[in-house]
This record gives C-alpha cells, sequence and structure tokens, in this order.
C-alpha cells in the first residue's frame, strides 16, 4: 500500500474522519492511520451537541461552527445514523451582552428566554435547535461512508508526522491531544471532563448552563440515555471516573430535572478534550504537504464539517 493514496490522514476522530471525507469528495485517495480504535478516541464518548464551547470566539471559528450545523441539519433530514435536531436551552446566572451570541448567525430559530422559562435563578438564557449526535451511531456511518468511498483504514501507532508519508505524499494531522506529542505543540492539553449516562425518562430537550457555579453542567437527551456532565478540569491526565465527581455530576442535574432523579445510571465515561492554548490550529506548513487540524477542545462536533471543508481547500491548494 506503500505511497498509493494521495493523502494519508494520521488520526481517526471526528476532525480526522470528516477530513478524509471532504478530500474523497474532490477525487482524492484517501488512506487514514490510527493508534486507536475507532470507539476508543475522544470523539466517541462526546456528548455532542453542537455548540463552540472554549473555542475562542474568532471568525474562523464562527463559520466552521455554522458550516458545521447546516450539514447536520441536511444529515438529520437524510436520516443519517445518530444525527437528530433537539430543541436546546443556554442558561447563564448572569446577565450576557445585548444582542445576538457571537455564534447566533449559524442558528435560525434562535430567540431570548424569558424569566419564567429561565426560572428566578438564572438571569439570561437562550432557547434554539440544535444538532445532536450520537456518537456510537454516527462514527461507525462515518468510517463506513469512508470506506465505501475506497477508502482505506490502517492501524499504527507513529513516532512522528513524517512516518505517514510512506502511505502518501500529503499529510493531514488531526491527531488531537497526540499532536502535543507528536509535532511538539506544547501549547495543546488536555482538559478532562466525566459524564454519567442514565436510562432516559422521555426527556426531549437539551439544557446547558454555562456559568454554574456549581459546576460545568449538562444534560443532554438521546435516543435511550442521558448524557449528564460534567467537568471541565485543564491540564488533568486522569482518565479514570471519580465516584464523587460522579455524585455531584448527578446532584447538580437532579436538582435542575427533578425528572431524572429515578433514572437508573448506566455508566461512567471520561474524555480528555484535545484542547489548545490559542485555538484550534487549522493551517497548511509551507510547501502545503502537511496540513494540521487540531485543538479543538470540546467542540470537534460542532466544528468538524467546516474544519473539513477547510482542510480540503488546504489540501487542492498543495495540488
Amino acid at each position: 500500500m506503500a505511497g498509493t493514496a494521495d493523502v494519508v490522514v494520521v488520526g481517526s476522530g471526528i476532525i480526522g474522519l470528516t477530513a478524509a471525507i471532504r478530500l474523497q469528495e474532490r477525487g482524492l485517495g484517501v488512506v487514514v492511520v490510527t493508534a486507536d480504535g475507532l470507539l476508543s478516541t475522544t470523539s466517541a464518548v462526546a456528548a455532542a451537541v453542537w455548540f463552540p464551547v472554549a473555542t475562542g470566539t474568532d471568525r474562523r471559528v464562527a463559520e466552521w461552527s455554522a458550516t458545521a450545523f447546516a450539514e447536520f441539519v441536511r444529515q438529520a433530514a437524510d436520516g443519517v445514523p445518530g444525527v437528530s435536531m433537539r430543541s436546546t436551552r443556554m442558561l447563564a446566572h448572569e446577565r450576557q451582552p445585548a444582542g445576538l451570541p457571537w455564534w447566533g448567525g449559524a442558528v435560525p430559530d434562535l430567540r431570548r428566554l424569558t424569566a419564567a422559562e429561565r426560572g428566578p435563578e438564572c438571569a439570561d438564557g437562550w432557547s434554539f435547535t440544535a444538532p445532536a449526535v450520537e456518537m456510537p451511531l454516527y462514527l461507525p456511518w462515518l468510517l463506513g461512508r469512508f470506506l465505501d468511498n475506497g477508502g482505506e483504514i490502517v492501524h499504527r501507532r507513529l513516532d512522528t508526522l513524517d512516518q505517514a508519508r510512506a502511505w502518501a505524499p500529503v499529510v493531514v494531522n488531526a491527531t488531537g491531544i497526540g499532536a502535543r506529542q507528536l509535532c511538539g505543540d506544547r501549547a495543546v492539553h488536555p482538559v478532562r471532563g466525566q459524564l454519567v449516562l442514565v436510562r432516559n425518562p422521555g426527556l426531549p430537550s437539551s439544557t446547558r448552563l454555562q456559568d454554574d457555579p456549581a459546576g460545568y453542567t449538562y444534560i443532554h437527551p438521546r435516543s435511550t440515555d442521558v448524557v449528564l456532565g460534567g467537568t471541565f478540569e485543564p491540564d488533568d491526565w486522569n482518565t479514570v471516573a471519580d465516584p464523587a465527581t460522579a455524585e455531584a455530576i448527578l446532584a447538580r442535574c437532579t436538582a435542575r430535572i427533578p425528572d431524572l432523579r429515578d433514572a437508573r445510571v448506566l455508566g461512567h465515561a471520561v474524555g480528555l478534550r484535545p484542547a489548545r492554548h490559542g485555538g484550534p490550529r487549522l493551517e497548511a506548513e509551507p510547501g502545503g504537504r502537511t496540513v494540521h487540524s487540531y485543538g479543538h477542545g470540546g467542540a470537534g462536533v460542532t466544528l468538524s464539517w467546516g474544519c473539513a471543508d477547510a482542510v480540503a481547500e488546504l489540501v487542492a491548494t498543495a495540488h
């Protein structure tokens, strides 16, 4: 297989797979090289409700978010496995600036919550319909689409990006947290997130408290379960679920949504968000033979298809 593809994508999370598919759509032969199994990536445990959390607020991030939003709307309408549109509430304990939030241009039905809707303990909030993506269903669909398009998966752990040129002359680096070591980017760091999965008692809507003083709080229902979170712990590499943290998550979420109090706990998960000081890195090195797309923090799904389009454009320029 050595040297037979046009592009090699290193990394099989949401950023890598969506980039690989967009590259295939431009007629390029693509190999994905990954050290992890599909459901062992950080993407696999993501709550994955669209929102550009902790990504910075520059124009590129807003554009990538809007592109991905529109793509997920199309996929939900087409019945893509794991993709749906869910009513979402964003609550805040402090009053937010007047006008639309910086990400609001992507969301057609965004509106400010009334005082009655948000409750007395919150000073502000938004209601909107957002894409929700069940990653255990969606990642296999992405992989199947990539393979059906003629793609190949290679399970190999690389020590350097240059090793990937054994498969193709152009390398896309979508290694997430691995970029810290693989290309020496010390701005990359983990942000630990712990969550609890409970059986869904029929909850239809997502809720997020963006400035909860008790902790990072979100409640995201899926088809059969509800993702309860969570934590946002920079520079913590611990991937073992802490029982006390789980109890605190359950207490916060059930206080917000009493219907969850009797929901059976199905499991616990921990993921290390691949954050980066200064925001995501999406650029080509001089000469265009290496394209980087990593450092998306907790917004990999939210930025995915937008960044995939940008990667494909950079690679096309190199060709």
